[in-house]
């Protein structure tokens, strides 16, 4: 099968701009392709797997990935999917955002001479001039078409920022800038950036006339990939310091019935066809597959070790077993206690179980946390140094966030 018929039998393409053009490019290794990157945490979600197993996927085809680190449009906020404008960061916590954003992708692709490349747009974005940008790219674009695209739409009511309004002709501006700069004739994105990318594509056109056109070729990937990522309310991160290999398995561990295929497909690098044989099942057959996708998405993520030992870990614990050695594991020191005592929601906030004391507070009086099996009774309940003497304690949040506490 070859790259571009996988990727669709994997239910990665949404739309495409030319699909024969985009075919032999791909699948003659020729894209040169970027996807980009907005720095807003200092670390990549789960949500962030597609692009970057899709990037994986191409470069083991031959094509050439170029991973574009958003330092200059992350300035500004992207408002597709958002309700509110994003939170403004300085520039040292995009540059510091952006090394963080390197070190992870490297995992993934690989980097160097003749190989995927790592840009940032701030080398170019933030050396523009204001009104040079106006005449060059501002007149190239219609405000009635812009706020027609789905991404300002959905903001109307709440309100858009001029600030944000400019979000579309940044990142159109990087195509174009990556075009003539960089040889590069393919951009990748979630289909909520359709309006975007089509704006990228539309400006290569106008400015560089239609003889560009069969070398500005727009793919979209499924937005499915934005949606991943998050659980109660939370990032499920690539970094284990803050989203540990156990619970970064755990998390793929506990996916949806009817999401788990659908994953193993789109993510994973299990061939195709043994996907395909598992679409019959049905079952306990689909615990098997979430075990499936848990250890193959944190072999990639952490290496085989981890995921192997986040794999014994949650047979011990799920399947009746008593061995914690892979399990979390937060270390009280003699600075928590006061007279040999802590209190439950200072040590649920320690290990990152819950955010706040009010999000302990409710959790508890609903009945969320147990102690060594024994449901919490209130949320001035405490842990005493008593408590600790097989050596540690299990925390439970619901019914599959286990916790292992113990005493320096």
């Amino acid at each position: 099968m070859k790259i571009y018929d996988e990727l669709v039998a994997r239910g990665l393409i949404a739309q495409v701009t030319d699909e024969e053009q985009i075919r032999e490019l791909i699948n003659n290794g020729k894209a040169k392709f970027y996807i980009g990157f907005d720095c807003t945490a200092d670390s990549l979600t789960a949500g962030h797997f597609m692009a970057l197993t899709l990037m994986k996927r191409l470069q083991m085809a031959g094509n050439t990935p170029i991973a574009l680190i958003g330092g200059g449009t992350t300035m500004i906020g992207d408002p597709s999917g958002r309700t509110d404008m994003r939170k403004m960061l300085t520039k040292e916590d995009i540059d510091h955002n952006a090394e963080c954003f390197k070190r992870q992708m490297e995992r993934f692709i690989e980097f160097g001479e003749g190989k995927a490349m790592m840009i940032n747009n701030a080398d170019w974005l933030l050396k523009l001039n204001y009104v040079d940008m106006l005449r060059e790219v501002g007149s190239c674009f219609s405000v009635n078409n812009m706020l027609r695209a789905e991404c300002y739409k959905q903001r109307m009511e709440k309100g858009l920022s001029f600030l944000e309004f400019n979000y579309m002709i940044m990142q159109s501006y990087d195509f174009y800038y990556l075009f003539k700069n960089y040889d590069c004739n393919l951009q990748f994105g979630g289909d909520d950036q359709w309006s975007n990318m089509l704006g990228g594509t539309e400006l290569i056109r106008r400015k560089l006339g239609k003889d560009a056109n069969a070398m500005t070729i727009t793919l979209l990937t499924d937005s499915q990939g934005k949606k991943m990522g998050k659980t109660a309310g939370n990032a499920v991160w690539l970094d284990p310091n803050k989203t540990s290999p156990f619970e970064f398995y755990q998390y793929w561990r506990n996916v949806a019935d009817s999401d788990v295929l659908k994953c193993i497909r789109m993510l994973t690098f299990l061939p195709i066809e043994e996907i395909q044989a598992m679409d019959s099942w049905e079952g306990s057959q689909l615990n098997k597959a979430k075990e499936i996708l848990a250890f193959e998405l944190t072999k990639l993520v952490h290496g085989e070790d981890e995921a192997k030992k986040a794999d014994e870990a949650a047979k011990a614990l799920f399947g009746g077993g008593s061995n914690t050695d892979n399990m979390p594991t937060t270390a009280l020191v003699d600075a928590d206690f006061t007279d040999g005592a802590v209190s439950l929601i200072d040590v649920l906030i320690k290990t990152g179980i819950i955010k706040s004391r009010g999000e302990g507070r409710r959790l508890i009086e609903q009945g969320g946390v147990s102690v060594d099996d024994v449901k919490a009774k209130s949320f001035t309940d405490v842990i005493s140094l008593s408590d600790f003497e097989k050596g540690y304690i299990i925390i439970k949040k619901g019914k599959k966030i286990f916790h292992k506490i113990t005493v320096k």
